[in-house]
């Protein structure tokens, strides 16, 4: 497929309780100097998108459960990712959520976009990786802060997340998702010569390369934006 001249749009609908998307979001954002590509960071909430798409959580299945302890160990060693279950993980990822993490993301993406990308890293972090809270807004501003994000925007968007703007704008793009077709998390939709395609899932990269000209090389983890030690 012919090499595309102007940028590919693709937008990253994510939501942090996601580890797949977590996967989905460090692959993309390494290819963002590989590819011809204008990457849009998306948070939404996938919770909504479960209800509205009538889809359930796969732990809530019990072999789909199973088989994401294994596969999510797997791509941590291949993507270079590192993903740890949460110890509590009912009530870290089902009963406490992200609501006020993907309001916080919101926020900041409306007021400072460029803070998105690192700031998402760090939410991941703390939830997917060192089993830490992202509820509380002492956890939440220690994660921005982890981010390079100054006290005045860390305060500002704190403020704003019970704003009804920021209510309105994680519902819209929620229901923009949903409009694309969605039905879980990462939903990746690449726009070419003004049409949107839908592709669903940390494991599509390949096949999005293909779609907009590009060449995949893999995970790219020598280009990986994250600090751990348990990579």
């Amino acid at each position: 497929m012919a090499k595309a001249i102007s940028k590919a749009k693709i937008e990253l609908f994510y939501d942090v309780i996601s580890p797949y998307s977590w996967i989905a979001f460090e692959v993309l954002t390494r290819y963002q100097t590989k590819w011809n590509i204008d990457l849009q960071l998306r948070p939404f909430l996938l919770g909504g998108i479960m209800n509205e798409s009538g889809n359930s959580p796969p732990a809530m299945v019990p072999n789909k459960g199973k088989f994401m302890i294994q596969d999510l160990e797997n791509m941590r060693k291949f993507v270079g990712v590192p993903i740890v279950q949460p110890s509590d993980f009912m009530g870290t990822i089902i009963a406490k959520g992200s609501l006020n993490a993907q309001r916080l993301l919101t926020a900041v993406n409306l007021s400072n976009p460029s803070l998105t990308e690192e700031l998402t890293r760090q939410l991941y972090l703390r939830v997917w990786s060192r089993d830490e809270d992202i509820t509380e807004s002492d956890s939440l501003r220690e994660a921005a802060a982890a981010a390079g994000v100054s006290t005045a925007v860390i305060d500002d968007a704190l403020n704003k997340l019970k704003d009804a703007a920021v209510k309105k704008q994680l519902k819209a793009t929620t229901d923009e998702a949903l409009e694309y077709g969605a039905f879980g998390a990462p939903t990746i939709v690449v726009h070419k010569n003004g049409t949107p395609q839908l592709f669903f899932g940390s494991d599509r990269m390949e096949l999005i390369a293909w779609y907009i000209g590009e060449k995949y090389e893999g995970p790219l983890k020598e280009l990986s934006k994250v600090t751990s030690s348990k990579l």
